[in-house]
């Protein structure tokens, strides 16, 4: 009796009575105080995020082979150091973007004796010896550069950049991020087995760690960067990496699968083949302004385009990545807008494609000769040919056809929105009646009045009595640059121009010299594309010493073999100062220059293209930045995304 009695007791906190005739009314349970316990709030659902990527990953090691899909996982991985935004730079991990203003950035004088490495002035890195041209101190311009006698001492310039971490960042794992994690990047990028430019490195005197959250770069003297404030090296973990060679980071799975890193998300799983699984990470040092969004994201490996799309319209994909082929797909994804199934991304890229103009093939470096069967025709020492060219290709058609009239057609070198763009500069609109009357003055005469058929020269210089304006067309065989040939094709007919395409595949495209047809400066026109991840002008990539050839192992950029002096001397000098010098001024006329000369014709900006579900929020496609999921922590959907 006693035992059923001890039962109905205990049984009387979870049922009402032992007794079916008695009924108890609940009463809350009562604190210490005698008032109710607040009421408990409910745990929040988990959150996912969901990208469908065009590649996998070759690897996840910052110092590896990163394709564009890589990039994207990894900006989950790590935040920063700095962002690109707009033609600028925005400090993430570091207090803010050194400045010579805020003295964080200085120009220093220092002595420098013979035998020491030093920047000559054409930008070289060289060993100080009797003959080098260098600057000395305060020295941008061509006049005051002097020749080294061998023994003096003397001062030039040397730039001091100061980096400023900011408080309490933690790796993912929980250990403090220190100054000394980003000197750890720098040596093991100085390495001969990390696959990495050493232009920079071989250009750097010093990087050192003046406290846990400073470090110092000291570039080599007479080395002036106008991209000093980038000089910092994005942290890696030493404490967890240290042990490990610069050969093993390339291949271990800690760096290459599993990447520790300070971001918002962490690698949990990678499923070769199919998908990397992410965790939001709990160190990451934007939590409390509750970032990221969601507490799971998935990359999910798919590149056919219309499994992509599949999964987008069913909602296997919340967002399609760049890296997906999208370039073919613009029509269909603006109906799916039209009909809100998507949203539509789509932003120039840094990218710029180009047709090279062989104005100098390889053959003639030993010496033009005319009755040489090796060397073609002298077709474009005219810089008039090579204009009336540019005025005979229909460019906007391109980008209002071929790429939806998304992007633009360029003028130079910099796309018409980058804060250096000389906006004064001669322009080559389409103007088939232009480029007519500028060949017939050159000497390209329409003999049999049919303009069906080329022109022929008559009285151009080194060009034979008689010969056709064909010209061979050299590029891949791309659906994208198909489309391209079969416009200007058409155009250039208008003008006598006749176009024999040539179309090679990408690796004998870009094939190193001398047997490449771009490196090897072997072709008439050349259509190729070439980009590059900083923000300052590219006008090197036209200068003579860019010029692939036997002696520098036919490594350059500037394929149609172009000559200018006073093209070098305006770029070298403004690549060789700062933004607050007046030298820096000097792009304007370099730019100005290149389009009178017009040694290769920009053709348009491309595009990266991305597509997201239609209630999604905090994503946009930024032009300048090369990881264009560079803010993923920010990107959100459904209730809280707002028109």
């Amino acid at each position: 009796m006693k035992k059923i009695l001890s039962l109905c007791l205990l049984l009387v906190l979870t049922v009402t009575s032992c007794s079916p005739r008695e009924t108890e009314i609940p009463v809350a349970p009562q604190t210490p105080t005698g008032t109710p316990p607040p009421p408990v709030t409910p745990t929040p659902a988990s959150r996912s995020l969901t990208v469908c990527l065009g590649d996998e990953p070759e690897t996840l090691y910052p110092y590896g082979s990163l394709n564009s899909a890589a990039r994207s996982v990894l900006s989950a991985v790590y935040d920063g150091p700095m962002d690109v935004v707009e033609y600028g730079y925005q400090a993430v991990i570091l207090e803010k973007v050194p400045s010579i203003e805020d003295e964080d950035a200085q120009l220093v004088p220092v002595t420098v004796n013979a035998g020491d490495r030093v920047i000559d002035s054409t930008g070289n890195l060289v060993v100080l010896e009797a003959g080098v041209k260098i600057r000395p101190n305060e020295c941008r311009e061509e006049g005051c550069v002097l020749t080294y006698d061998g023994s003096s001492s003397l001062q030039m310039d040397q730039m001091v950049v100061t980096f400023t971490l900011l408080e309490g960042l933690l790796w993912s794992d929980g250990e403090p991020l220190t100054a000394d994690d980003s000197v750890f990047s720098f040596e093991v990028a100085s390495e001969n087995d990390t696959p990495v430019s050493k232009f920079l490195i071989d250009r750097t005197q010093s990087y050192e760690a003046a406290d846990d959250l400073t470090v110092q770069w000291w570039g080599v003297p007479g080395f002036i960067d106008p991209d000093y404030f980038t000089n910092f090296w994005m942290p890696l973990p030493r404490h967890a990496w240290g042990e490990l060679s610069a050969s093993d980071l390339l291949r271990a799975e800690i760096s290459s699968r599993t990447p520790l890193g300070w971001g918002p998300y962490i690698v949990d799983e990678w499923t070769a083949g199919e998908s990397i699984h992410l965790i939001k990470n709990l160190n990451y040092f934007r939590a409390d302004s509750d970032l990221p969004k969601f507490d799971e994201l998935t990359f999910l490996f798919m590149p056919d385009t219309n499994a992509a799309l599949t999964a987008l319209s069913d909602g296997r994909c919340d967002l399609l990545d760049p890296s997906i082929r999208l370039d073919g797909q613009v029509g269909l994804l603006q109906k799916m807008q039209e009909d809100d199934q998507a949203k539509l991304l789509t932003a120039q890229t840094s990218t710029m494609e180009w047709l090279g103009i062989g104005i100098v093939p390889a053959s003639y470096d030993n010496g033009y000769n005319a009755s040489s069967k090796q060397d073609r025709p002298d077709i474009f020492a005219d810089a008039r040919t090579r204009q009336a060219i540019a005025l005979c290709l229909d460019r906007q058609k391109v980008v209002d056809t071929v790429l939806f009239g998304l992007s633009q057609v360029p003028d130079s070198y910099l796309p018409a929105d980058h804060p250096l763009h000389n906006g004064n500069i001669q322009t080559y609109q389409f103007n088939p009646t232009s480029g007519n009357q500028i060949l017939q003055q050159v000497g390209w005469i329409d003999q049999d009045n049919n303009p069906d058929t080329p022109r022929t020269s008559f009285g151009v210089t080194n060009v034979p009595t008689g010969t056709p304006l064909v010209l061979n067309y050299v590029t891949s065989s791309a659906t994208q640059r198909r489309q391209v040939v079969d416009i200007f094709t058409q155009s250039l007919a208008q003008c006598g121009i006749g176009l024999n395409p040539v179309y090679e595949t990408a690796v004998n495209l870009y094939a190193p010299g001398p047997d490449g047809p771009l490196f090897g400066r072997q072709f008439d026109l050349a259509e190729y594309a070439i980009g590059v991840n900083s923000l300052e002008p590219q006008c090197g990539w036209f200068t003579s010493a860019q010029i692939p050839n036997e002696a520098n192992n036919w490594v350059g950029t500037n394929i149609s073999g172009y000559k200018n002096p006073a093209f070098d001397s305006a770029c070298q000098q403004a690549l060789q100062s700062l933004p607050d010098e007046p030298e820096y001024a000097l792009h304007q006329e370099a730019q100005a220059i290149f389009a009178a000369d017009l040694p290769s014709i920009p053709l348009y900006l491309r595009l990266k293209i991305a597509a997201t579900r239609p209630d999604f929020c905090g994503f946009a496609l930024d032009p300048t930045s090369s990881y264009s999921l560079a803010n993923i922590e920010e990107f959100d959907y459904g209730p809280s995304c707002t028109p």
